[in-house]
């Protein structure tokens, strides 16, 4: 459930209760480092799994050794997220978005047990907390009539709504501007296209169909994707100037001439870029009817597969580290499934990238956690658990049930998936870990320590309504 200060994994244990509705337990211990009150927290565990399961009174999680290093602990912790007090932080939002009822801690607590009953942990909720003596037995002493901790009654909130109420919760929040165009605003312009707001985007996009501001003015990697809203307001409008904005982006992978070049610029071996160029290329050859597109598309798909694919069909974020970076898996993982959205069945390329799409959703389906969350570094299962990458795959999985290309069994994962993105987003649109921007990395230690941003986020709600309008059928 979180990392230490040098990534040595702190690790947790769950014991199911009998009924569904029982309520939740967290028994911690090692806030000091192991001792006896981890040997303690073993032992109740033990004991209470060794009865039936039938007569359980509640769930019980548990920390054996929370602080195995015996760090200096804060609560609610300061700094950056996780790279700053690491321990704390694990612990601190870990514990918020399992919303137990009642934490119990044994030995030394470090102010703990104050700081879940006087704050909102994570911007979730209070949890009633206290410390408890190193004595056996104390379980026996909790009882299933709990009431039901504000942590736990947030987290049901959460969980409780709908795709198209959470959509339209970030919707107020995300999607309201394109000062330039990127992809972080272009998706959630895209969003707000899904729900029917037209016109609002049609104003914001006119400055760059009129001529009065040059959408490659700053031409990147981000502004090729940028571009993917031009090509949603082509479909929906056919108004040709956003067409030729299309056009104009996807024509940056060819020479004056009109060749293919290497591949399409801007890429800096970054695996985003599978996200960044592959869709506007596919719109632009949708929307011209123009083979070319479509042919680039299989050249820079070669390119990238090369400098970025692993072996075991996970992709390096760039050829600097062989890190499975989060958001690193998850843009090949949408860029494939728009891709394929709109790449014609009979053209050379479709199988290649079919293949491709199947591959990437099959390497990455054991790496997602009982939660439904995938993790800042994809094989790493004590990294922090990243909504936006989360967003990312799950809707890539939902586009491949509904079009055919997986099987249906993948819907159970889209499922969790849902439910641990609606349990990390607030009514406001505040969110909880979302990475920082991230350029390429040398190490996998600097992506393991990228801070985990909790508040409103405009990369994390555009992809999350994404997901959401995905979810409700709003394509």
């Amino acid at each position: 459930m979180g990392l230490t200060a040098s990534d040595k994994r702190i690790e947790g244990l769950a014991v199911e209760g009998a009924p569904v509705a029982a309520p939740t337990i967290l028994l911690i211990g090692g806030l000091a480092g192991q001792d006896e009150s981890s040997q303690m927290v073993l032992n109740e565990v033990r004991a209470f799994e060794a009865g039936k399961k039938a007569v359980r009174p509640f769930r019980l999680l548990a920390i054996p050794v929370a602080n195995p290093e015996k760090s200096t602990l804060q609560f609610p912790p300061e700094g950056v997220a996780y790279r700053e007090n690491p321990e704390s932080y694990a612990l601190w939002r870990w514990i918020a978005l399992q919303g137990p009822d009642l934490v119990l801690i044994a030995g030394l607590d470090s102010g703990l047990a104050n700081a879940l009953s006087d704050h909102d942990a994570g911007g979730v909720g209070s949890i009633p907390a206290r410390v408890i003596p190193l004595q056996p037995g104390i379980l026996k002493t909790v009882t299933s009539s709990l009431p039901s901790s504000g942590a736990h009654q947030e987290l049901f909130r959460r969980r409780s709504r709908t795709p198209q109420e959470l959509a339209t919760q970030l919707a107020a929040v995300y999607g309201h501007d394109l000062d330039q165009p990127v992809y972080i605003q272009a998706i959630a312009l895209i969003g707000q296209l899904r729900l029917g707001n037209l016109a609002e985007v049609k104003k914001l996009a006119e400055p760059y169909a009129d001529g009065s501001k040059n959408s490659l003015a700053r031409a990147t990697s981000l502004t090729l994707a940028g571009h993917l809203v031009f090509a949603a307001l082509a479909e929906r409008t056919g108004d040709a100037r956003y067409k030729q904005l299309v056009l104009n982006a996807a024509n940056l992978g060819f020479t004056e001439s009109g060749e293919m070049k290497e591949s399409m610029p801007f890429h800096e071996e970054m695996s985003d870029s599978f996200f960044m160029a592959l869709p506007i290329l596919a719109k632009a050859g949708k929307l011209s009817g123009e083979q070319k597109y479509f042919d680039m598309i299989r050249r820079h798909f070669d390119f990238m597969t090369f400098l970025d694919l692993r072996a075991d069909g996970l992709y390096r974020h760039s050829p600097l580290a062989n890190a499975a970076w989060g958001r690193g898996n998850a843009f090949p993982a949408l860029g494939l499934a728009l891709t394929l959205s709109d790449l014609p069945k009979t053209d050379p390329g479709y199988e290649k990238l079919l293949l491709a799409y199947r591959q990437l959703m099959a390497a990455l389906a054991p790496f997602q956690d009982e939660g439904g969350m995938w993790h800042e570094v994809i094989d790493e299962p004590a990294s922090y658990a990243e909504t936006s990458a989360t967003s990312m795959v799950a809707f890539s999985m939902l586009r491949g049930i509904r079009n055919g290309w997986l099987d249906k069994g993948y819907q159970a994962r889209v499922d969790r998936a849902w439910r641990g993105v609606l349990s990390r987003i607030s009514a406001d649109g505040t969110l909880i870990d979302v990475c920082e921007s991230t350029n390429k990395q040398k190490t996998v230690a600097d992506y393991l320590h990228r801070e985990a941003l909790l508040g409103k986020d405009p990369r994390g709600g555009a992809m999350a309504l994404l997901l959401a309008t995905e979810m409700a059928g709003l394509e």
